[in-house]
């Protein structure tokens, strides 16, 4: 009797061990909230009444994280009662996301990470980095912000994982009036090691595990559920179609593109 006892306790406990095991595959929704009208106001701008009256309203879009333990593609999800198109969003570095929409793809275990995105009609699929800025000019300048990570010990829970913060400082310095100005910003990063892979809904920033919520100025992205189930391989894997392309070779394309544009607007290509 003694022995069947000890056998049901050990049953129980082996149970309750697989049970707390994170699970293998499945997907997480994310919800990104842009409000201008609040990050109008924590820059200390005000408006007035009729200058409010015609801000944008605040939006909402969802993104989904596909994962199993190898790869992982992050997307936004298509609104079927909306007929435009994916467009560019702050990024929470004090710059506006740039004229296109852009999925991403990870290899967890080779570390690798490519972002994919359409630019004249042709998909391109372009390496990326986590936690690092692209070596990207920002307007006409080379304005490229500087960001210093700053652990904290404060935790909390998201979708019943622990998460840990990193407070993100973005320096960047700006020409007022013909005044170099600079500027910092701060970004709230909560981050999980409970998941076992590496991932951020902004791939700038982050420092480890994977990113869960992101709360600065104006914007807040956070994981609002988690669904376990098996990935088909082809919602996960790289697409076959995509033409690669390097960093140099992307900012070569969008100034033709801003010369272009501009020609078409003034006559001048300068």
């Amino acid at each position: 009797m003694r022995r069947l006892f000890i056998v049901v306790i050990c049953l129980i406990a082996f149970s309750v061990r697989v049970d707390a095991q994170p699970e293998k595959s499945g997907t997480i929704l994310f919800e990104s909230t842009f409000d201008p009208a609040g990050l109008t106001a924590a820059n200390g701008i005000k408006l007035s009444s009729e200058a409010a009256a015609r801000m944008p309203k605040s939006s909402v879009t969802n993104f989904e994280l596909k994962f199993d333990q190898l790869h992982a593609s992050y997307k936004q999800q298509e609104n079927p009662n909306s007929s435009t198109q994916r467009a560019g969003h702050y990024n929470g570095l004090g710059v506006f996301g740039g004229g296109f929409s852009r999925d991403y793809y990870y290899d967890f275990q080779a570390q690798r990470l490519i972002q994919a995105f359409d630019l004249n009609d042709t998909l391109f699929l372009m390496e990326d980095k986590m936690g690092l800025l692209p070596e990207m000019k920002f307007g006409t300048g080379q304005i490229v912000p500087v960001i210093d990570y700053v652990k904290s010990d404060k935790v909390k829970q998201i979708l019943g994982f622990t998460c840990h913060q990193v407070i993100a400082k973005t320096t960047v310095k700006h020409k007022i009036m013909g005044v170099e100005k600079e500027i910092t910003e701060e970004a709230v990063i909560w981050y999980t090691d409970e998941l076992g892979f590496n991932f951020s809904p902004n791939p700038v920033l982050w420092t480890a595990g994977a990113v869960l919520a992101i709360e600065s100025k104006g914007t807040h992205i956070q994981a609002k559920s988690i669904h376990y189930k098996d990935i088909k391989a082809e919602d996960i894997d790289l697409p076959k179609m995509g033409i690669l392309i390097s960093q140099q070779q992307l900012h070569i394309k969008l100034d033709l593109r801003r010369k272009m544009t501009r020609l078409s607007r003034n006559g001048s290509w300068n």
